[in-house]
């Protein structure tokens, strides 16, 4: 049963007042006692360890880029260094209170999160386990580079392990954490809960977010981290994750063993400084960054302003946000005050900081500071700290000369990298486990099994609407097929369950299935797509929806930065399972029906289809959720309600697949080809009968159904047969897919044509008032004039519009 909240005028048209509660602010005290007994004596001069190992490690990585070598050893690293010197405590300080089931999202600025992370997961870890993990991965290729640096015992060996992986990534190796894919900017590892780190600013938000909905629908263990600079809070994208993550849903309509709202904390890493802006004060308007909490529920978000330079207060406040978090009354906002005495990069010489500023902030350096704290209670003396940074020193210049060598440590060929793009991986299931879905008396189900599966009755006339099974039926079965094998599959987006669907695709789905499997989501398109990429990136099977194509471009970042890379910059480690459903619009006007596949064809990463009949919208729709790589599904919304013209017997009922990447003869002929990419397939069947009826000249129609991957085969048979080729879609003509069709047909069959290849597709202009869409879109005629003018002259045929070349060059010297 759908189920609605009531919205009582009397309710909220009551005067009143909105309470804030306290956000505190720096409120940690610091008591040797209960710190002892949180860590132990060991445990509180760990941190001091840890924190020194990053700061060495990121001054070799300076040093690297500043004067071409360090401690000796000379390396010319080519890619970026972006450090986060002075930071230490709020890396270390959050990470030794996290497990491996606690995850981390971070950002460009990550190496201390990366060894801070994995230092703290590796020892918590059973020998047997560690060792498991470390000769698991990669086959051993990095553990046996790290037994060449030397180690008295497996927790040694583990730290060598962290240390060579992660330079090894920096500098862009095969033997790194993600074979030299990601670089310094992308590094992660997995197993310990460093999880991908993000080169763009405030983009590991909505990933963190849907890494949590994982968690929190799949009912896994542990938190998610999402770290962040303070200058994300101008980025749209985090925005929209807070308001996913903070969803009232949760609490209201989910169930209680769902457990409550997503388990994130959005960290801001307050360093005051974006890149060369100073946030507080020039660029944003917070002046607390803690304070923006209060605005997003009645919790504040549990925010607070914690002291990063003291690891102490960072530890005590992640333990007691985590808390909270396990409870499902998140999300969370921690503002952790730090500062990077570094810049941006190390070509950045902070000439927009004041020297008297910096001076101030050496005084309270993190580990000149948590060094005076230990050594003043008697934990540490500062021997033993110079012991430890001198032998950490010396085995830190072994990895680098190890991570350095081009003949120990090479680097992948282009072969790999191509290799790395897709998956390509049949997975029933991501999982195992039961499927917690009700079929029975499916009110949408009973309906389809009445419905007659094809556009046209036995006795050949045509079927009403309302009898007929749909383009949007077939793509209700191949969903409810994936959610019945695949317990992981969720999916989300605007109006997606009660409405069953902004366009009636998911009418039947509420019944099925409870809230943690289909759901609302905010109208917020970035954190819908970056959402799925954090979820399929932790091994569930996701399905987003944009409701238009358009849309396209609040989503972006997410879909070409994030959804089309993450395999190929963690060297295939990590799948992307998800289908992001796109609706291609028409009557709407200029900002509601236009056709981007050009937009996702550019993108490498990317697998794109685009069905134009029933029985293909339910074969490649299945898939697409049968794999795990990240395909782009167009549906035309001009088609939801279209019935089966070619398969005979019409749409199948069991379940089958469309083989991917090859196109489909809809119409056989021998005089020319006319091939098309979505709805116009039906336009150019109706030019087909023209051209038959009109002028005696056989068309062969193709329906190319994929933009990438495409198997060029079949079309190329095609041209070779009838030596022309006219190529049509909905697409505004300049820079579409087509153009890319049409430049590669004109390589692959160039002796076999006898006219240039013509492409037919919508205009140059805005999108005008669905009463003027014939004007815009092509149409029979279109293609009839375009064929006699550009391709093969009809006989005794008039053109009603203007396909002439001389047009054509009019329309680009206009911009039109």
């Amino acid at each position: 049963m759908t189920k609605s909240l009531t919205v009582d005028p009397a309710k909220v048209r009551a005067s009143g007042k909105i309470t804030i509660p306290d956000i505190p602010i720096n409120q940690y005290t610091f008591d040797l006692d209960t710190e002892v007994g949180r860590y132990g004596k060991d445990g509180m001069v760990q941190m001091l360890h840890d924190m020194i190992a990053v700061r060495t490690f990121e001054s070799m990585l300076d040093s690297i880029k500043k004067t071409g070598g360090w401690q000796g050893v000379e390396y010319n690293h080519r890619g970026p260094a972006h450090l986060g010197i002075g930071q230490e405590a709020a890396y270390v300080g959050q990470s030794f209170v996290l497990t491996p089931d606690d995850f981390i999202f971070g950002s460009h600025r990550s190496h201390g999160e990366i060894l801070s992370k994995s230092f703290s997961a590796a020892r918590q870890y059973e020998d047997a386990d560690l060792e498991a993990v470390m000769k698991g991965f990669l086959d051993g290729e990095t553990l046996g580079l790290a037994e060449e640096i030397g180690y008295e015992n497996l927790r040694e060996l583990s730290e060598n392990f962290i240390l060579f992986g992660t330079l090894a990534e920096i500098f862009a190796r095969k033997a790194g954490f993600n074979r030299g894919m990601g670089g310094s900017m992308h590094a992660f590892f997995q197993p310990f809960g460093s999880m991908p780190n993000n080169a763009i600013v405030g983009g590991s938000a909505p990933i963190a977010t849907g890494a949590a909905l994982y968690k929190r629908i799949n009912r896994k263990p542990g938190i998610v981290v999402a770290n962040v600079g303070d200058a994300a809070l101008g980025c749209g994208p985090v925005w929209e994750a807070i308001q996913l993550a903070s969803m009232d849903q949760y609490r209201t309509l989910w169930r209680e063993e769902d457990g409550g709202n997503p388990p994130i904390m959005y960290n801001f890493f307050n360093n005051f400084y974006g890149m060369g802006g100073q946030t507080s004060g020039e660029t944003m308007g917070y002046d607390v960054l803690a304070r923006v909490g209060a605005g997003v529920n009645p919790e504040a978000m549990h925010a607070e302003r914690v002291d990063g330079i003291n690891p102490l207060a960072v530890a005590d406040a992640v333990t007691r946000k985590k808390k909270i978090l396990e409870e499902g009354r998140g999300p969370v906002l921690m503002d952790t005050l730090t500062y990077r005495f570094s810049g941006h990069s190390p070509s950045d010489a902070s000439s927009y900081r004041d020297k008297a500023e910096v001076d101030l902030w050496e005084e309270v350096d993190c580990i000149k500071t948590y060094s005076e704290l230990l050594i003043s209670n008697g934990l540490v003396s500062q021997g033993d700290i110079d012991d430890f940074s001198a032998k950490f020193t010396e085995k830190l210049t072994k990895v680098l000369v190890l991570a350095s060598d081009d003949e120990k440590c090479p680097r992948v060929g282009s072969e790999y990298v191509e290799n790395a793009m897709f998956s390509n991986t049949p997975t029933e299931a991501m999982e195992e486990g039961e499927s917690e879905i009700t079929l029975e008396d499916n009110p949408r189900i009973k309906a389809l099994s009445k419905k007659i599966r094809s556009s046209r009755d036995e006795n050949g006339k045509p079927v009403s609407k309302m009898k007929m099974f749909q383009f949007r039926d077939a793509l209700f079965e191949a969903m409810i097929h994936r959610f019945s094998v695949d317990p992981t599959m969720a999916a989300w987006g605007e109006e997606n369950r009660d409405w069953g669907g902004a366009f009636a695709v998911y009418r039947g789905l509420t019944e099925a299935l409870p809230y943690r499997r289909l759901f609302n989501s905010p109208i917020s398109e970035a954190a819908i797509v970056g959402a799925g990429v954090g979820y399929a990136i932790c091994g569930g099977r996701a399905v987003a929806e944009l409701m238009y194509c358009d849309f396209l471009g609040r989503s972006g970042d997410e879909v070409f930065n994030q959804m089309a890379k993450w395999q190929a910059m963690a060297a295939g480690l990590i799948k992307m399972p998800l289908v992001l459903r796109v609706s291609v619009g028409n009557k709407y006007g200029a900002q509601h029906s236009q056709d981007w596949t050009a937009l996702t064809a550019h993108i490498p990463g990317l697998k794109v289809y685009f069905p134009a009949t029933p029985t293909d919208a339910k074969g490649m729709l299945n898939l697409a959720l049968h794999g795990t790589d990240p395909v782009v599904f167009f549906e035309s919304q001009q088609l939801y309600d279209k019935g089966e013209d070619f398969e005979e017997g019409g749409v199948p009922e069991g379940y089958y697949e469309t083989p991917e990447g090859e196109p489909a003869v809809r119409r056989e002929g021998k005089d020319i080809t006319i091939a098309t990419l979505g709805a116009t397939l039906y336009r150019a069947l109706e030019a087909a009968d023209i051209l038959e009826e009109k002028y005696g000249m056989s068309a062969e129609v193709i329906d190319l159904r994929f933009v990438c991957p495409l198997n060029y085969d079949k079309l190329i048979e095609s041209v070779k047969k009838t030596g022309r080729l006219l190529l049509s879609s909905d697409a505004c003509e300049r820079g579409s897919v087509l153009q890319d069709v049409a430049q590669n047909v004109q390589s692959l069959a160039f002796d076999a044509l006898d006219a240039p290849v013509t492409i037919v597709g919508s205009r140059n202009t805005v999108i005008p008032a669905a009463e003027l869409e014939k004007t815009f879109f092509p149409q029979p005629e279109w293609m009839i004039d375009a064929i006699h003018e550009r391709i093969v002259p009809l006989p005794g045929h008039t053109p009603t519009t203007n396909q002439t070349e001389g047009e054509l060059a009019r329309r680009n010297r206009l911009g039109i």
